[in-house]
């Protein structure tokens, strides 16, 4: 799979800001078929950066929607990736 599939798109929140600053971890909306090597390969691929530990977690859909619509989002996957000491992704710099 071509690691560009697996990654979707970075997960921008405070928390996430705060452990991207102070711990070194980043969090990633990731493909729901990918495993933890899978996303470790693919993160070390597009941002050339040594990857130290991942964490997988499925995050369940929520109802939304107003005036009596019950709409839900459909569950997705979240990858929090920590780097090896002394590395940083520039995805947030001067946001």
């Amino acid at each position: 799979m071509n690691p560009y599939e697996i990654i979707i798109q970075p997960v921008d929140t405070e928390k996430t800001r705060f452990q991207s600053s102070e711990l070194g971890k980043y969090s990633f909306e990731v493909n729901p078929s990918a495993n933890k090597i899978e996303i470790k390969k693919a993160i070390e691929e597009i941002f050339d950066v040594d990857v130290k530990s991942v964490n997988v977690m499925i995050v369940p859909g929520k109802f939304g929607g107003g005036r009596g619509l019950g709409m839900r989002r459909p569950p997705w996957k979240k990858a929090v990736v920590t780097l090896a000491e002394g590395q940083r992704l520039d995805l947030f710099e001067g946001v």
